[in-house]
């Protein structure tokens, strides 16, 4: 008889560990540097709260070079180790450390020698005593020193939307949205696309902006768009975008001050037309195709984006796209709420118009100023009436 087969012992389900996450230690990072600052002075604040100057600590994480990095650190180390005189707690803030990213500084074998001291550190863990917080606009996550925060630190991300994706304008009014309302600001729809374009994706930017307005509004609460107009600092990306704006409207007057604004403040003639003109008309001439065509007409960009998605593909394949493939929507619609201010042939001569002057503008020697005001004052001093063709 064959001999009875062994039982094989159950296996032993393997174990993990989490290392637990330290409460004195924070870091704050991302690219967004404006939120990624406020987080950071927010916990600092709430931690040295009670403490005097030897309890409370903050070293400038700004390196030129990798010795000047190797020194933040030591001094960096020598604050979370040397405890206050009379005792007690200590808070000690690293803010704004440029040298922890992908980056020469960051690096450099000096660098990660000194890093190396400030990793073992927090690896033994910190008195609890002593509380470390972090703020760094870059870490390389392929560091042991970002592995072991991640493992032990309350760590908090903060990154900017990405503007060349579709609908990061709805995530910055999001934004926009919350923090007006802590100042009980109120935007209707209109004031806040406006205002969300005009700035951008620049958080800290936002919150400058907001207090601005806040300060000009004294108890009133609604915010207009000629609010905004008036305090909001124009960037060069808000002005390229009012352009548009006006341009959309038919308000030749504004188009042609914020030509002026842009030749004062040293940007090129080209750059105005193929950054601000050409891509309007051209907006507007797809967003006239479509409804024309499609008959898409939509007062949300929900319900514009859900019926240009149901589109065959070759019907939308002359759209400009975003990196995923998908029509990148968002600027369309914008112009689909203006496109009945123009005849299609306006607008194909608009961009045959737009074609001469670039032509003009870098074989001849006229005048830039004139050149763009020819543009403008060819595509919007006709008829304003609405159209349909």
């Amino acid at each position: 008889m064959p001999a009875p087969k062994k039982k094989r012992a159950p296996r032993k389900k393997a174990t993990t560990t989490k290392t637990k996450k330290a409460d004195n230690v924070f870091a704050f990072t991302g690219n967004d540097e404006g939120r990624v600052r406020q987080a950071a002075h927010d916990c600092f604040t709430n931690k040295s709260a009670g403490l005097d100057e030897f309890g409370a600590e903050s070293l400038d994480g700004t390196a030129e070079n990798s010795e000047d990095a190797s020194r933040i650190i030591g001094r960096t180390l020598e604050a979370l180790q040397t405890l206050p005189f009379f005792g007690g707690n200590k808070v000690v803030w690293l803010k704004g450390a440029n040298f922890l990213g992908d980056s020469v500084t960051g690096n450099s074998k000096t660098t990660l020698s000194a890093l190396e001291g400030l990793t073992s550190l927090l690896t033994q863990g910190l008195p609890s005593e002593v509380t470390f917080i972090l703020s760094a606009p870059a870490i390389d996550k392929r560091r042991t020193f970002y592995k072991q925060l991640n493992a032990s630190a309350h760590l908090e991300t903060f990154s900017k939307p990405d503007t060349s994706r579709d609908g990061w304008e709805r995530d910055i009014m999001q934004y926009v949205s919350a923090e007006a309302s802590k100042r009980s600001l109120r935007f209707d729809r209109e004031g806040l696309e406006f205002f969300t374009m005009l700035i951008g994706a620049e958080t800290q930017q936002v919150d400058l902006e907001l207090e601005k307005l806040d300060l000009y509004l004294g108890q009133r609460r609604e915010v207009a768009l000629e609010d905004i107009r008036q305090i909001v600092s124009l960037s060069r990306g808000g002005v390229i975008f009012e352009i548009g704006n006006a341009l959309a409207k038919r308000q030749l007057p504004r188009v042609l001050d914020l030509i002026d604004h842009l030749l004062y403040r040293g940007e090129t003639a080209v750059g105005i037309l193929l950054g601000a003109i050409v891509p309007q008309v051209r907006r507007l001439l797809l967003a006239k195709d479509l409804v024309q065509r499609f008959h898409i007409k939509a007062r949300s960009y929900q319900a514009f984006n859900s019926k240009l998605a149901s589109l065959p593909r070759e019907e939308i394949a002359h759209l400009p796209m975003k990196k995923d493939g998908t029509p990148n929507a968002y600027p369309i619609f914008l112009a689909s709420m203006a496109a009945a201010n123009f005849r299609t042939a306006e607008l194909r001569r608009g961009l045959e118009t737009c074609l001469e002057a670039n032509l003009r503008l870098v074989t001849t020697s006229l005048s830039h100023k004139v050149v763009l005001n020819q543009v403008v004052v060819q595509l919007l001093a006709g008829d304003k009436r609405p159209v349909s063709t």
